[in-house]
């Protein structure tokens, strides 16, 4: 049976069988079959960490994380920016094939009003997650996990009905695109949604700087696992943090780098407060004994923006190219898993990307072994453990509708960000830095690579390409 099928199925019944499950099969989450905590940077390079290699950035908890954890050298994400990337993770299908290819849309979806950091507004068109797609909310309510998205979702367009607890996820605590998408407000809202009820942030009234949303949004996790410690739990928590703009009052742990601009120790100081919140959640985890029982991952959405102090902090570790872009510093990012007594301490350099973590975690929490033709990733679950997985001799490919497009196979990556520009071609395992092109060397391998991106393009209505239906 189709896993698409089967899915929409048990999420049909909702609470009756994700209840039964929890009472009878999964009445407490086991090492083999974790809770879930899923944590995810929004444009934070692939340079931002001291365990990457930063110099300048203090992360002492995401440092412990990867000292005793699994991190991966070669992991990327789903895209260059949030909307397509997200979606990527979140449906298993890669932006060739998936639902949301580009922050704004082409055709179709709905209009709404953006609001950039200057105040200026602007009228785009978006597309969102609609009530057939599959997402990890999900595949995990469905194996009897209670699941919850915290802060970013960004997936909804400007269609309120596709929050995320309508599109899988049993509970909500955070903003979407279609009632609070201003940057005014970005870290220290006044608005916030519980589930579909818009509540009010009194401490923050009037623009006051009270309540920073990296700890508004660590508070509502904390408060999830707290209510359910004792069935097994799939949380999804998205920070903000480091997207600009750079909005934080509390700069004291670098307030004493005279060098550095007012900018630059605002972005570090988000990246060190939200590595703090972090840290405050895997205490929560200690305190109440769920350590063992619960797989930790960290990631970023996509690479550095071009915002960022690179420069000064090294955001994207050298990495050609930013936010935005399919080149390596818009697309590479730092991946860390961790659970004590089942995730080696081991650094791994195979090719993975989002799409990989839906078959992963339906692999995980015991919803299906067997992976759909729709889904673009595999199951890199073994890799977690100490295992194997052949994931390199596939094709990871990526793309903005007509305008770039990538794919990565073994140590080659074929790549351009331009429309109707030239391939170029990178042997990453010697290049990872993207310096060399040679297209001019290997046309043959160009011309194949070429024609298995047009191979992993589908057709979308809501980005329809010159001559597609």
């Amino acid at each position: 049976m189709d896993l698409h099928l089967t899915l929409l199925g048990l999420a049909a019944v909702g609470s009756q069988t994700a209840g039964a499950q929890t009472e009878n099969e999964l009445r407490k989450a086991t090492p083999e079959h974790p809770n879930i905590v899923f944590i995810l940077a929004d444009d934070m390079g692939y340079g931002d960490l001291h365990c990457y290699g930063n110099r300048y950035i203090q992360t002492p908890n995401i440092d412990r994380l990867c000292a005793t954890g699994t991190s991966f050298t070669q992991a990327y994400a789903g895209s260059g920016i949030s909307s397509p990337s997200r979606c990527a993770l979140m449906t298993g299908k890669n932006s060739g094939n998936g639902r949301i290819r580009d922050n704004q849309c082409y055709a179709g979806g709905m209009t709404g009003l953006k609001i950039n950091p200057r105040g200026d507004t602007t009228i785009v068109r978006r597309a969102n997650l609609l009530a057939e797609d599959v997402t990890l909310g999900t595949v995990m309510t469905a194996a009897g996990y209670r699941t919850c998205l915290v802060n970013k979702w960004h997936l909804d367009g400007y269609d309120p009905g596709s929050a995320p607890n309508h599109r899988g996820f049993d509970e909500f605590y955070g903003w979407t695109i279609a009632t609070v998408h201003s940057n005014a407000p970005y870290y220290y809202p006044y608005y916030r949604f519980h589930g579909d009820s818009l509540i009010n942030i009194r401490e923050n009234e009037n623009d006051a700087h009270v309540r920073h949303n990296t700890e508004i949004s660590t508070d509502d996790a904390i408060g999830f696992i707290h209510r359910n410690k004792e069935r097994p739990f799939f949380l999804f928590l998205g920070y903000d943090a480091p997207h600009e703009p750079f909005n934080i009052d509390d700069t004291s742990w670098y307030d004493e780098q005279g060098d550095w601009t007012a900018n630059t120790k605002r972005y570090a100081a988000l990246v060190t407060h939200m590595d703090y919140n972090i840290g405050r959640l895997l205490a929560t985890l200690d305190a109440l004994g769920l350590r063992e029982n619960t797989l930790v991952i960290f990631a970023s959405d996509n690479g550095a923006a071009v915002q960022a102090p690179t420069e000064q902090l090294d955001c994207g570790a050298g990495l050609k190219g930013h936010k935005g872009q399919l080149y390596e510093g818009g697309i590479k990012v730092p991946l860390i898993v961790n659970q004590p007594g089942r995730v080696p301490v081991r650094q791994v350099d195979n090719l993975v990307y989002f799409p990989d973590f839906m078959p992963t975690l339906a692999q995980l929490s015991g919803a299906s072994p067997q992976l759909p033709e729709q889904i673009d990733g595999m199951d890199i679950s073994p890799l977690f453990f100490g295992g194997h997985a052949d994931t390199d001799s596939r094709y990871l490919y990526w793309e903005f509708p007509g305008k770039q497009r990538a794919i990565r196979h073994g140590e080659w990556k074929c790549v351009t960000v331009k429309k109707n520009a030239p391939l170029e071609l990178y042997r990453i395992s010697e290049d990872k830095n993207e310096q060399h092109n040679l297209a001019a060397d290997y046309p043959e391998l160009v011309r194949q690579l070429d024609e298995q991106m047009k191979r992993m393009h589908h057709y979308s209505p809501n980005y329809p390409l010159p001559g597609e239906p």
